[in-house]
């Protein structure tokens, strides 16, 4: 599969503490290739076998490969040159004794020379010995660079302490430093490489000896392809070395030594079991709905292999910082996952070739996390059906996969399901609600606000509901809205109904929460609080999204901007956003400050801190957004309810905005705005200062007759 470099997301760093340098750079721009040039420190038979990862698709594109290395020299080669036999003989008996076809092989290993004897016989693969000459000596050339480049002529260049060996790929702790050609600040750098690769390989860099390949090395390796062509092609397949680091367990998950779960998350686990695995975990943001589901794993894991089964784990998030989340959990558990997401030339090859792997040796995990957008596309749909082994789903914040054309992605071959979400239920969707329960099944563990306040799972808090009014233009926005509302829902069309943006009650909703969320009231009382915080760091500001909508068309400034105008100019306290904008080592550098309590007091966001994003230092909160969706405002209590050292108590400050009070829309507005209520009322029923919040909330509830609520 060829495609570009520069469509591929490639990091600028790769460290074994957080990535898989395999999967997650060598075979993706290796199969969007067409050169290769490598100089590394040396090698061995496994080695080599090793650098045939993802040259399937490299060969296909009629790449070439360069490579130049050391020997790999036993002692006795040593003591052969001490004695003054030549060294370049001994050279050369040393590199062809690596590539002995006579030797017994592995068929991966086999496989994997095979494809470089073929590029030799070929004449699309050099190879060139390095020697050092030192002061006291030979040495070992011990450099390690390399040049990926595509057919636009785009190159990835790259420097560390990645060696092409087994132990460095499987092993060793290795990073590696990339630079693209495509941006303009790395651009000096590739050329850098590419200028020392060049002399190096025409024997130009000083104390550097440059051999040509042994002639009888070169033979051996004709032959070891001639001898793979010959193997079974179910023997073929060479095991993708992006499944696991922990080989002993072939990718299985296990639970980290250090872990210990909660009562409730081993109930679930158990239940989940014994209802053949299938089933939804409804546990409220911040109590660990991520670990339960990854000691699920492990343990229907230990189940599947001690009956010699495999299993496809594809764990599904809404957002790509999920995906970042869930593979460091992951990590944790043992288990190196392939992210699918971006391009599908960035982790298709890899997942492919995982999975063929694992069905070729019936044994052992492969796992993937994907984005929804990814999960539902057409690449991922065929990779799926490619899937003959035990499967299973996790589907995290699950309620997403309820839409329509989310739902029809989910495979029916799944034999193991799991939903994870603090709220299954769709607003205003009962059809898609009915659906995610059909295919996933009983709702296993319902863990709410107060049980996981109980338990310590989450913190104890205070809370502060702020009312404020609308202006006269605002109100009639609203009431007009309002009106539109009301019609949709006594509507009989299901499709008018539905909970996706873009269905007609969906936009009108939407634009109801902007007219409720930009209310311009909420700025002077947004400050009136800030004073109050002026001294305190670990605050979060939740605005609404864009501009507010104007009464003669189009939208004015951008919340957003508004708040960090006021916080940060007005106020002087240290506040940055944290939006879209950001890029993600923007946002990785926020978090880090955000958690220090001294650099960042203030982050304010829209919907980027609404799934997925830990911050469990948050203290105080200052809800300005409105939704008449209550998973809105679920997502963000758990953010800012997360245990923390040294944190015994947070502060939610909710601006709830009053509605006009039109009587001829009562009934509709009691509907609508119930919810809304509903999710006030609760939370101050479980605050340290239920008496005072609920106080303030007694005169809405008592003109819509909410009383019981």
């Amino acid at each position: 599969m060829s495609g570009m470099l520069r469509d591929l997301s490639i990091e600028d760093s790769y460290r074994s503490d957080r990535s898989n340098v395999v999967a997650e750079f060598y075979i993706p721009c290796l199969s969007a290739a067409n050169r290769y040039d490598r100089a590394v420190g040396y090698f061995t038979s496994a080695s080599l076998a090793l650098v045939a990862r993802g040259l399937e698709s490299f060969e296909r594109n009629g790449g070439r490969l360069r490579l130049i290395a050391s020997p790999h020299l036993t002692d006795r080669d040593i003591e052969e040159m001490r004695a003054g036999y030549a060294y370049r003989d001994v050279i050369a008996k040393a590199v062809a004794r690596e590539l002995n076809p006579d030797i017994e092989r592995s068929p991966k290993e086999l496989a994997g020379l095979g494809i470089l004897g073929r590029l030799i016989a070929q004449g699309t693969l050099d190879v060139k010995i390095a020697i050092v000459h030192g002061r006291d000596g030979l040495a070992l050339y011990h450099e390690k660079i390399g040049l990926i480049t595509d057919k636009y002529g785009d190159t990835a260049a790259f420097t560390g302490s990645m060696n092409e060996t087994g132990s460095a790929f499987l092993e060793n702790f290795e990073s590696i430093h990339v630079f693209r050609s495509w941006n303009l600040n790395d651009r000096s750098r590739v050329d850098s490489i590419r200028v020392d690769f060049e002399e190096l390989w025409a024997g130009r860099t000083p104390r550097v000896e440059i051999l040509e390949f042994p002639k009888v090395a070169r033979e051996h390796f004709i032959a070891l392809g001639e001898r793979a062509a010959q193997v079974p092609a179910s023997a073929d397949v060479p095991e993708l070395l992006t499944v696991s680091t922990d080989l002993t367990t072939l990718g299985w998950a296990r639970i980290p030594r250090d872990l210990e779960l909660r009562d409730y998350q081993k109930a679930a686990i158990v239940q989940w079991l014994s209802v053949n695995g299938r089933g939804v975990f409804q546990m409220a943001t911040g109590t660990g709905k991520t670990i339960t589901a990854l000691a699920a794993l492990d343990q229907v894991g230990r189940q599947l292999h001690a009956r010699r089964l495999p299993l496809v784990t594809v764990v599904v998030v809404p957002l790509l910082d999920l995906v970042e989340q869930w593979s460091g959990e992951l990590r944790s558990f043992g288990v190196v996952p392939i992210k699918c997401r971006d391009a599908a030339t960035s982790w298709e090859p890899a997942a492919r070739n995982a999975i063929a792997a694992l069905q070729a040796r019936r044994q052992g995990s492969v796992t993937l996390v994907v984005t929804n957008a990814t999960f539902r596309g057409a690449t991922f749909q065929r990779l799926l059906a490619t899937v003959d082994s035990p499967l299973l789903i996790i589907a995290d914040e699950a309620h997403h996969l309820g839409g329509e054309h989310l739902r029809a992605s989910l495979p029916e071959s799944a034999r193991f399901r799991l939903a994870l979400s603090a709220t299954p239920e769709r607003w205003f969707d009962p059809e898609g609600t009915d659906a995610l329960r059909d295919y996933f099944g009983d709702t296993l563990i319902e863990l709410g606000l107060k049980e996981a306040i109980d338990l310590g799972a989450l913190t104890r808090y205070r809370y502060h509901p702020v009312l404020v009014p609308l202006s006269d233009d605002e109100a009639q926005q609203y009431t007009e809205l309002t009106v539109k509302i009301g019609a949709l829902l006594r509507s009989k069309e299901p499709e008018s109904r539905g909970e996706d943006d873009t269905s007609p009650l969906g936009m009108l909703l939407n634009k109801r929460a902007k007219v409720l969320g930009h209310a311009r009231a909420k700025m002077p009382a947004l400050r009136e609080a800030l004073e109050q915080h002026r001294q305190s760091a670990f605050q979060l500001v939740y605005c609404a999204e864009g501009g507010a909508p104007l009464p003669e068309g189009g939208t004015g400034p951008r919340q957003v901007d508004q708040v960090l105008e006021l916080v940060g100019n007005e106020l002087g306290l240290r506040a940055h956003t944290f939006t879209a904008r950001e890029n993600k080592r923007q946002r990785i550098d926020l978090l880090r400050s955000f958690a220090t309590g001294r650099d960042l007091q203030v982050l304010v966001s829209m919907r980027c801190l609404d799934e997925g994003v830990d911050l469990p230092d948050a203290r105080v909160a200052y809800m300005l957004a409105s939704s008449t969706n209550p998973r809105q405002f679920i997502q963000r209590r758990g953010r800012i309810l997360r245990r923390a050292p040294g944190k015994d108590l947070a502060e939610v400050i909710d601006f709830v905005v009053m509605p006009p009070q039109d009587p001829a829309l009562f009934d509709i507005e009691r509907r609508l705005f119930k919810r809304e209520l509903a999710r006030c009322v609760e939370f101050a029923g479980y605050a340290e200062n239920c008496g005072e919040a609920l106080a303030k909330l007694r005169d809405l509830r008592d003109y819509y007759q909410l009383l019981d609520v």
